[in-house]
């Protein structure tokens, strides 16, 4: 597994960080959560990654934040958001059994319990945390079209997406846009983060539900 360099703002965090990457190749590989092949570059295609959208410096995750992670998976990024970034307040929303089970055992093991929530169902679904986020986050869950169907309703008015996403955003944005139109989505826009700490940079799609603050 690698040993990156990493950020300054990160380095502090590395030991806990390096425990979450050390339950991904183990009992994350035994759940088929993470396959054998990305041991090699956990750090850099996963855990870096994720850290960089919420680094403090950036401002696109504000201090104290109230996050949820829809279709968290093996806790990217959620996991990584709460570990790198003790202010928050992280629900990892996960609709399979086991991999639901995952997160509960790794929010145990990494002693998360104060700070993480984990919670079964689809983000669409679980209606009584609707309005409740400041920040929603997915991470390779769904094309743009749909996916701002599982995470808009979790946000407060004024809240931010933050959506990971890959080579196919911009396409993805023209996509979408009856469905920003819809939810009267505000200031969307695609942005590149985390170079040069990783390459490429992470693309992250934001907007903001609603009306300016």
């Amino acid at each position: 597994m690698e040993h990156p360099e990493l950020p300054p703002w990160l380095e502090t965090h590395r030991s806990t960080l390096q425990a979450y990457a050390d339950l991904l190749a183990t009992v994350g590989v035994d759940h088929g959560l993470i396959g054998p092949r990305e041991i090699p570059r956990l750090w850099s295609r996963h855990l870096l990654n994720s850290a960089v959208v919420a680094e403090p410096e950036a401002g696109l995750v504000r201090s104290a934040s109230i996050v949820a992670d829809v279709g968290s998976g093996a806790g990217l990024p959620g996991l990584v958001w709460a570990l790198a970034r003790p202010d928050l307040m992280v629900t990892v929303i996960e609709p399979l059994l086991r991999r639901a089970n995952f997160l509960s055992e790794a929010v145990d093991l990494l002693n998360l319990g104060d700070r993480v929530t984990v919670a079964r169902g689809r983000g669409e679904e679980i209606k009584q945390l609707w309005g409740t986020f400041d920040v929603v986050t997915a991470r390779a869950v769904a094309p743009l079209p749909k996916l701002l169907g599982a995470t808009i309703p979790l946000l407060k008015p004024g809240g931010r997406l933050l959506a990971l996403k890959g080579q196919q955003a911009a396409d993805e944005l023209v996509e979408a846009g009856e469905a920003i139109a819809r939810f009267k989505l505000r200031d969307v826009s695609m942005i590149q983060v985390g170079a040069p700490w990783v390459d490429p940079a992470t693309t992250v799609v934001s907007a903001y539900l609603g009306a300016a603050q």
